[in-house]
């Protein structure tokens, strides 16, 4: 599958989708710290982007170091495993109604999703050495 306009508009409509979860969850319930949901699902994908910059072959190890591409992977999996957690304890402590917990999730999967599916379909293709 190539990937062309219709991609990029149907990213768009999920990647709108899920951002509307997340407001959503905050607007019905006058609550807006699910909120904080979304950003940690936009910041999760930078430690891969800026690890995977420093990975590779060098002039001074010609063999791949792949050390950075695993610190990367670590970090992002963090700020995921915590950004389905948070709501999880948000709601656990009655500090958002459970309904928004798992719209907030929800929405921030599809945010998270959309950005993994986006990297993927778009991503250059890898040099071969």
């Amino acid at each position: 599958m190539t990937a062309g306009l219709k991609t990029v508009i149907f990213l768009s409509f999920v990647l709108a989708l899920g951002f509307l979860l997340v407001i959503l969850s905050c607007a019905l319930w006058s609550n807006w710290l699910p909120l904080v949901v979304a950003v940690t699902f936009l910041l999760a994908p930078l430690p891969n982007s800026i690890c995977s910059r420093c990975a590779g072959a060098d002039d001074y190890a010609p063999e791949y170091n792949s050390g950075y591409l695993d610190f990367g992977h670590f970090l992002t999996s963090i700020i995921v495993v915590s950004a389905f957690s948070l709501p999880l304890i948000l709601a656990h402590t009655e500090l958002i109604a459970p309904a928004a917990c798992w719209m907030s999730m929800s929405g921030g999967a599809l945010v998270y999703g959309t950005i993994l599916v986006f990297s993927g379909v778009f991503a250059p293709p890898a040099d071969d050495y």
